[in-house]
């Protein structure tokens, strides 16, 4: 048997640009998904997915995972969560060349499914790294988080970026654009993290941009846009000027909203800590609701979004620079 954990993850910049080859910067946080694997006898695969949902649930299929089961929340999103872990132990199967393995996955994750932080390159990586290590494998970090974005291109039909995979199996801040993948130097930064409770579909929301920035030019001019709030945002980060990152950050959720990927809770929790005095407030991750990041080193942004009707949780998030890691 054997276990390993990996981070979510919060954008400080650069989400749905990143998708066409502008870069982004996301930062590992203190939230973790953990998944534990253990070879059977049979080629089956059973999954045990206690907190990857509302409900949690159990499945036990072989070759499919056309047998969904009946948890509250979307079916898009069930059919992804379990496409993630499926195509995550084809690749611990095609990296130990164990292609008839069969595994018992147990998944417990305090990342909310589709909430914008992640969870699935969480679980991808995670389950990747005990897959392979449950087999006798040992991967670099390198393999290991090109074979998450394997798993998220090939289930998010080829619209996935690096970005989320690559950050949680490295940790800390890095920068992404294109096939390009780096880490780079960030402070602790003060994140506060905001949760409506609900959320957004990944694969909806990312054509939603796609065909307005094949009809418009001026929304492929905002995709632009974006990429250029993230240079900027790249050299603040390098001065460490907090009140100049969050003025930026304000701007890219600005054009996120305009690109249709917000929602009215998102809108709601990002006003709601701009009015209590946070440096700058987003939305993080693919939008449509989840989350929002926000930068405040006080208490009051926290105090003001635990009155704000669309927040469900609020808590803050500590940059994680460990990445990918094996559990007891």
């Amino acid at each position: 048997m054997a276990t390993a954990s990996a981070p979510g993850k919060v954008y400080l910049f650069g989400e749905h640009a990143v998708v066409y080859g502008e870069p982004a910067v996301p930062c590992a946080i203190e939230r973790r998904a953990t998944v534990t694997v253990e070879e059977r006898a049979d080629d089956r695969l059973r999954i045990d997915a206690e907190d990857l949902s509302l409900d949690g649930f159990t499945v036990e299929f072989s070759g499919s995972t056309d047998e969904s089961p009946s948890v509250d929340v979307s079916e898009s999103l069930l059919t992804a969560a379990m496409g993630y872990v499926d195509a995550a132990v084809d690749q611990a199967r095609d990296a130990a060349d164990r292609p008839n393995a069969g595994f018992d996955v147990t998944i417990d994750s305090d990342i909310p499914l589709g909430a914008g932080l992640g969870s699935s390159a969480a679980v991808v990586v995670a389950g990747i790294e005990a897959g392979t290590r449950e087999l006798g494998v040992e991967l670099s970090r390198a393999e290991l988080a090109e074979r998450a974005y394997q798993v998220e291109h090939e289930v998010q039909d080829g619209q996935a970026s690096r970005a989320d995979t690559y950050c949680s199996t490295m940790g800390g801040a890095v920068r992404v654009e294109g096939d390009r993948c780096e880490t780079i130097e960030a402070p602790d930064l003060p994140f506060v993290v905001g949760y409506d409770g609900g959320a957004g579909d990944t694969g909806e929301l990312v054509s939603g941009v796609r065909a307005l920035k094949d009809e418009y030019d001026f929304a492929a001019d905002t995709v632009t846009a974006i990429g250029d709030i993230v240079r900027q945002g790249e050299r603040a980060l390098e001065a460490g000027d907090v009140d100049e990152l969050g003025r930026l950050m304000d701007f890219n959720h600005g054009l996120l909203s305009a690109l249709g990927v917000s929602a009215r809770s998102l809108d709601a929790m990002v006003w709601g800590a701009r009015e209590a005095g946070a440096k700058g407030a987003k939305l993080t991750g693919a939008g449509g609701g989840g989350c929002i990041v926000a930068l405040d080193e006080s208490s009051a942004t926290e105090t003001a979004l635990e009155y704000t009707p669309d927040c469900e949780q609020v808590f803050r998030a500590r940059l994680d620079k460990e990445g990918v890691r094996l559990e007891p």
